[in-house]
């Protein structure tokens, strides 16, 4: 399998989004929400960008605290974490003016329901106006929904969205190895509309074919040989 980053039109519409945030006038608000179901690439997604922008990539664990959430953030902002959750937040908040960085949160579903963790994110936005994106699962929005403060706030949404036929032939031909006929394609964006789920049937394809001496696989073989298999894909 090719290792390449394909850039499908949920990453283009991430890449405009943050380029929108971070272009924000004075005083306008620069925290947002990205948000869809799980295995459409918004991880890495975010990975990427961050890595490509030098901005912090943060994911959130379940059941992690407020004080939790700041002496993560504040190694990932490079400094030893002090042990007072107040001298927590001011690392975070001193580290943030002398070096701004756009910091991403991932796994935001984690926090949504501790009201303090929520609010300190806001506090630290509305205290360094560094852009903030939240990162989430499906029903992302109507969780943050319930803390008015952080909603209004968020200036910019977006939805990942399932990929179309056109945006699964664009990444099976960018990562693929072996040529997959159009109606393989049809069969692949009929069974696999999520992005892990594509690379793992690219995967089996490649191996499918090289077991067999393939150099191309169309509906037929994969239903055969990938599809029916008992695995899950």
């Amino acid at each position: 399998m090719n290792n390449v980053f394909v850039r499908t039109q949920n990453v283009k519409n991430f890449v405009s989004l943050l380029d929108s945030l971070q272009n924000k006038p004075e005083g306008v608000s620069k925290m947002a929400l990205i948000y869809g179901e799980p295995g459409l690439g918004k991880s890495q997604t975010a990975l990427w960008w961050a890595v490509k922008n030098d901005a912090v990539y943060f994911r959130s664990s379940n059941m992690m605290s407020g004080r939790w959430f700041l002496e993560e953030l504040v190694e990932e902002l490079g400094e030893t974490p002090y042990y007072k959750t107040s001298d927590l937040f001011k690392q975070c908040i001193s580290q943030l003016l002398l070096n701004p960085r756009i910091i991403l949160i991932d796994e935001i579903d984690y926090l949504t329901g501790d009201r303090k963790t929520i609010e300190t994110i806001r506090d630290i936005h509305d205290k360094t106006n560094v852009p903030i994106v939240l990162i989430g699962m499906n029903k992302s929005d109507k969780k943050i929904m319930r803390y008015r403060h952080v909603y209004d706030r968020l200036t910019e949404i977006l939805k990942f969205e399932p990929f179309t036929l056109s945006e699964v032939k664009n990444i099976t031909s960018q990562l693929s190895e072996v040529e997959i006929t159009e109606d393989a394609l049809s069969l692949i964006h009929f069974q696999a509309n999520r992005f892990r789920q594509i690379v793992t049937l690219i995967n089996k394809v490649e191996k499918l074919a090289q077991a067999n001496g393939l150099n191309k696989i169309n509906a037929e073989i994969l239903k055969k040989g990938v599809i029916n298999e008992k695995q899950n894909i």
